[in-house]
């Protein structure tokens, strides 16, 4: 079994979920170029917790986290099955405490992706959530301890945005950012290129910009699920680099 790579992805708008547009359509590309997972084991930034959640039920629900959006979208039903058995190996290799939740199920994080790279829905997804209280590093840690399982055929699937300020939001700016916003994804950008991971990991502290882009970190924590599980001679590729309505990118990266 070839080690599967390990993905982030800027989700953006939900309504990326039913659009034919140019985030959708790389997607789509990534999925035919990877090798076809076992599992997809996804970190959203919508399933924010107090502690570290795991699902491990056999067929999770379709979440509708979003409001006021077509009718079309909430008609959208991702029921692929999940998988008790990565679940109970992804619990066995977590150090920090955690524990079993199925009040949960796949959220829009992860369906409005996952629906243009596995639209016939026959792979298996369960989610582990973000702990809201714990600090960059535990959630680094949580990406190395589960690394092993890229070997198994399991894709480590991280659903976010770089850049996510929704106060700062200026509809009139359409696919361009404001200067901080550019900032950021370049540093961030810079640091994952040149495998600097202790700089992402100190982001407050290292970059001025910081405190606009990642006003609450819950876009930003799924990114350091996904470095964490990354290899150092991983190849590194950047795709859907850009910035949408001021405050917001959609960039992500594929090590493989």
């Amino acid at each position: 079994m070839s080690k599967m790579p390990v993905i982030f992805v800027g989700h953006g708008s939900p309504m990326n979920a039913i659009e034919d547009n140019e985030y959708s359509r790389t997607w789509k590309e990534i999925a035919k170029r990877i090798p076809k997972p076992e599992v997809i084991i996804s970190i959203s930034a919508h399933w924010f917790t107090k502690a570290t959640k795991i699902m491990n039920e056999e067929a999770p629900e379709t979440i509708y986290d979003m409001y006021g959006f077509p009718k079309k979208l909430y008609e959208m039903v991702y029921d692929a099955p999940g998988s008790p058995v990565f679940a109970k190996a992804v619990k066995d290799l977590i150090s920090k405490e955690t524990a079993y939740d199925n009040s949960w199920g796949i959220d829009h994080g992860s369906w409005s992706v996952l629906v243009h790279m596995y639209p016939d829905r026959n792979i298996p997804v369960f989610q582990i959530s973000v702990d809201a209280y714990a600090p960059p590093q535990a959630h680094y840690q949580i990406g190395q301890e589960l690394k092993s399982l890229r070997e198994k055929g399991a894709l480590i699937f991280g659903t976010g945005n770089i850049v996510h300020n929704l106060r700062l939001v200026d509809w009139h700016m359409g696919s361009k950012g404001f200067d901080w916003a550019y900032e950021f994804d370049d540093f961030i950008y810079d640091n994952i290129i040149n495998k600097n991971h202790n700089n992402i990991l100190k982001y407050n502290e290292k970059s001025d910009a910081a405190q606009y882009a990642v006003p609450t970190p819950d876009h930003f924590y799924p990114l350091l699920y996904v470095l964490g599980a990354s290899e150092a001679e991983d190849k590194v590729t950047v795709f859907n680099k850009s910035c949408e309505l001021g405050s917001l990118t959609m960039t992500g990266y594929i090590w493989e």
